[in-house]
């Protein structure tokens, strides 16, 4: 790491200090001036509207009876699917190793299409729009780009994707790509190569598109549309995209979209891009508090393979009353929280050798930097699609095993001068929502 860089690390986002008996903690940076405490952010006017939607006057779980047509865009894998993955693989393994995407197609091997919607349905009552973070008892909480690169092996530090940066150097026109199919098997029966013969470059673009498109954002048309085109491209040249910050702020992208359907009249409808993101995450803080287990053993050495076979499989309305309680139950900050700060993490050998903080190597210093410094990210294939998000890891510091300074809320807010240290695993009170629950759900709907 250069000289200025590393300056800015020890300056800003990794904040020493000890406390009257001689612990030593972190605080996770920027740090922000008492004198600034009570500022208002006029940026950002009051809008109620995107507060959880938990804080709703009255919540009518009869809208989420029948969520098959919230969950549409993520059709079941056919086994033509795996057929295609394993002869691209033979053939592009060293590529997808040198583009660090290796681990992550891997995912594409298992039940990624498998929600349990009680479930997330559940956690996207907790969203605030304004935060962009789950607003849990404990306080913030959301997933991070640590999470991410333990769930899919993606890096956190690589070029920034630009829709409309990356130049389109193999013309689509010279491919024999095919637009006029309906349906991703349609797709992968027309771009599929024979048996024993070699995976040409317009294959392997293909392949990624549908990649792309079918396993990964989930586009709601349930088609491989062209926008994906460029991105494919650059994988296939061997760019080194950050897939990683780009799959989060799809995921913040989906979580708002979610959140804000939920005041409409009508249930949501089409949900789709990175939501099996959401359904792996809760499965990892949600594993020890309600027992999730699987007799199955995945074949594949990445926590998120592991984590697809945690997915409950009964759907019932009744759940919703079991993942409410578990996520009202996170009154203090526990570690299960932080599921993936812990020795026996499965993954890639980069992050599995250092992935506790107090043990961090020199080597490390620029993946940890990925994680911890705050940046910009961007969600979108085309230029009109584009949505610009704050990574915000001071949020979320207690989830990387570090002490957090409370964080200025977006709204005026008297005495926060009060409580503005969480240390780990603190109690940290807040008003927050059953009592709510058991006085705004009607007794019909109670018994749905």
């Amino acid at each position: 790491m250069e000289e200025a860089s590393l300056k800015i690390f020890n300056s800003q986002v990794l904040l020493p200090f000890s406390l009257e008996n001689g612990n030593m903690h972190a605080f996770l940076g920027p740090f922000i001036g008492q004198n600034k405490k009570k500022f208002g952010n006029t940026l950002l006017p009051e809008d109620t509207s995107t507060l959880p939607f938990i804080h709703s006057t009255e919540i009518d779980l009869a809208l989420f009876g029948d969520t098959t047509k919230i969950f549409q865009a993520f059709p079941p894998i056919k086994d033509r699917h795996l057929q295609w993955l394993l002869r691209v693989e033979d053939v592009m393994k060293s590529s997808w190793a040198e583009t660090s995407i290796l681990e992550f197609i891997q995912l594409a091997k298992f039940d990624l299409h498998l929600f349990d919607p009680q479930m997330l349905l559940s956690a996207i009552l907790f969203w605030n729009r304004e935060t962009r973070a789950f607003e849990f008892p404990c306080d913030f909480v959301c997933p991070t780009l640590l999470d991410i690169a333990t769930i899919t092996g993606l890096p956190p530090v690589r070029d920034r994707f630009y829709p409309d940066a990356f130049k389109e150097e193999i013309s689509i026109k010279e491919l024999s790509i095919i637009w006029d199919k309906k349906t991703y098997l349609a797709f992968i029966t027309a771009h599929v190569g024979q048996s024993g013969t070699p995976v040409s470059i317009s294959e392997h673009i293909a392949f990624l598109m549908y990649w792309l498109s079918a396993c990964i954002f989930y586009t709601p048309s349930l088609q491989v549309p062209k926008y994906y085109y460029i991105l494919a491209q650059a994988l296939h040249l061997k760019k080194k995209i950050c897939l990683s910050k780009l799959l989060l702020a799809s995921l913040y992208t989906c979580l708002d979209e979610a959140s804000e359907s939920l005041f409409r009249e009508s249930k949501p409808r089409n949900l789709s891009r990175p939501l099996w993101l959401l359904q792996l995450w809760l499965n990892a803080i949600f594993e020890k508090k309600l027992s999730l287990t699987s007799t199955f053993t995945p074949t594949c050495e990445l926590e998120g393979a592991r984590l697809t076979t945690l997915t409950p499989r009964k759907r019932s309305l009744d759940n919703f009353a079991t993942y409410i309680d578990a996520i009202l139950s996170f009154t203090e900050f526990s570690e299960d929280l932080a599921p993936f700060i812990r020795p026996t993490l499965t993954g890639p050998s980069w992050l599995r050798q250092n992935n506790q903080v107090r043990n961090i190597s020199p080597d490390s210093t620029d993946m940890w930097f990925g994680f911890l410094s705050w940046d910009v990210i961007i969600s979108g294939m085309r230029q009109k699609d584009v949505r610009l998000y704050p990574y915000q890891p001071q949020l979320f510091a207690r989830q990387f095993g570090l002490s957090q300074m409370k964080p200025l809320p977006l709204r005026r807010k008297e005495g926060i001068d009060d409580d503005i240290l969480h240390l780990p695993n603190r109690r940290q009170p807040r008003h927050l929502i059953k009592e709510h629950l058991s006085k705004n759900i009607s007794p019909h709907q109670s018994q749905q």
